[in-house]
């Protein structure tokens, strides 16, 4: 009954989520329907794991959330985020436009600034580029899913992305783990996508398809970020709430393409910097003290470099953009008020998850799970991939595999001497592929803010978001188990 009641709160997320229920109230549901077949006490499962679980996670990883959503708006209120697109679009041209696409979205990604502002910004730059030169609409999504939802989310050194950070705690890694191998992924990944979205390119041209009829029947970015059922689904997708993005005051005056990328490079410089140089050799014996909880170095170094890198990025910023920030106030509010609701949405995915872990009937998840053939590695990247299948969110799917199995995987990588930098990257590049199925809140916003549908567009999505990911996956696994980390 204990295994049926897991499934049943599962099935019940899944369903009401997809409807556009919030999972602020969905997950204590789905998760005392499952304690209720376990015949465990409800109250105490809700207001004592359940809370305990999803305030965890906000205590480890708002700094995150805040931080990377203030970041974001500042960028894109200053007008930086339009000056890097429009730069990458002038230099490739049309001719390149999805190239340019693709670069525009993984330059503003890798330095930190949020998806969903990224969105709203270089869809009206593929717009443009693809019209010009009679690239297929249905087209704009994949490639700017290649640019920004693929390698600079999970397979990039160093990427400030919330998903990076989420098993630092669990592993005491860093976000530089395994760089060689990121890099590797990095570069499958993308060229996998680049060969698909060219090949598409050309069966359109031969075919005669050009860019298609205006898109009717929305306001783009504005409906789209206004669109609750939109909202519902992209909360606990990323760390941006989309409606925020359409508030704040931006500037219409750009910087020049020096001040622009300045603040992306600050983000990557001070993340490498404190990971490297700084905290490892300052003497961080204080977190022994009882007041700071049982912690370590390890647990919390990776979390420190991503704030202060971010933190840093925004003072630079704002002293760059000072006067063409027209209402700084208001810019702030939109971009604090942004991370409210993903992270509260991400921590009930995560609370659910801890009930589900402290059931009876959770052992035998466990034993399926770690008793998958291919070794640990293996194992992890199927729990991941498969928990952010269901939930929606790469987030909220490697926090819930984590939460359940960090201990575990880190006991196995010691007995089998697996480099835990290679466990990170592994289960970071898992829960970045079936994240994106059709359900997904970057899918949803992705496609409402080009004006295409699922029909016209998900397929090519699937190729560049999943099977090129899968691609890199399985060939880090593979080197990982050969050769061990790099």
């Amino acid at each position: 009954m204990g295994l049926l009641g897991i499934l049943a709160g599962l099935a019940l997320l899944i369903w009401l989520a997809y409807r556009g229920w919030s999972v602020l109230l969905l997950t204590p549901l789905a998760a005392m329907l499952a304690a209720a077949f376990a015949l465990e006490p409800l109250l105490a499962n809700w207001t004592l794991i359940f809370m305990d679980g999803a305030a965890g996670f906000v205590a480890q990883f708002f700094p995150i959330f805040l931080l990377g959503a203030l970041f974001g708006k500042l960028m894109e209120d200053s007008g930086s985020v339009h000056a890097v697109a429009g730069f990458i679009g002038d230099k490739l041209g049309p001719r390149r436009g999805i190239l340019a696409v693709v670069l525009a979205g993984a330059l503003v990604t890798y330095g930190g600034v949020s998806l969903f502002v990224a969105f709203f910004v270089l869809v009206p730059m593929a717009q443009a580029l693809f019209r010009n030169a009679g690239i297929p609409r249905r087209l704009m999504p994949a490639a700017i899913a290649l640019g920004t939802s693929t390698f600079t989310m999970s397979m990039l050194p160093g990427t400030p992305a919330v998903q990076n950070a989420i098993p630092m705690p669990f592993f005491g890694t860093t976000p530089f783990a395994a760089p060689g191998l990121g890099l590797l992924a990095t570069a499958l990944t993308l060229a996998f996508g680049l060969w698909w979205l060219g090949r598409a390119e050309a069966a359109a041209r031969r075919r005669g398809e050009g860019f298609g009829p205006e898109a009717t029947g929305d306001a783009g970015a504005e409906h789209a970020a206004e669109d609750l059922l939109v909202r519902e689904r992209a909360t606990v997708a990323r760390e941006f709430d989309p409606p925020e993005a359409q508030r704040g005051a931006a500037c219409r005056d750009r910087p020049s393409i020096g001040v622009a990328v300045l603040p992306l490079a600050v983000v990557l410089a001070v993340n490498l910097t404190m990971t490297v140089l700084i905290l490892p050799n300052l003497d961080l014996g204080f977190l022994a003290q009882e007041r700071f909880g049982p912690t370590t170095p390890a647990a919390v170094s990776g979390i420190w470099s991503v704030s202060v890198a971010l933190a840093s990025a925004i003072l630079v910023l704002i002293a760059l953009n000072y006067r063409r920030l027209a209402d700084l106030r208001a810019s702030v509010d939109a971009g604090v008020n942004a991370s409210v609701l993903p992270v509260v949405s991400v921590a009930s995915l995560v609370g659910f998850g801890t009930v589900v872990a402290a059931l009876p009937a959770f052992d035998l998840v466990s034993e399926w799970v770690l008793g998958i053939e291919g070794g640990p590695l293996v194992s992890l990247a199927v729990s991941t991939n498969v928990l952010a299948a269901l939930t929606g969110s790469a987030s909220g799917g490697l926090t819930i595999a984590l939460e359940a199995l960090g201990e575990t995987y880190m006991a196995l990588a010691s007995d089998l001497g697996i480099d835990p930098a290679l466990m990170h990257r592994v289960s970071v590049i898992g829960a970045g592929t079936l994240d994106m199925l059709p359900h997904n809140g970057a899918v949803v916003t992705l496609l409402a803010v080009c004006g295409t549908t699922h029909r016209e567009s998900y397929g090519d999505i699937v190729m560049v978001s999943i099977v090129g990911a899968l691609i890199a996956l399985a060939a880090v696994i593979g080197l990982g188990t050969a050769f061990g980390s790099f």
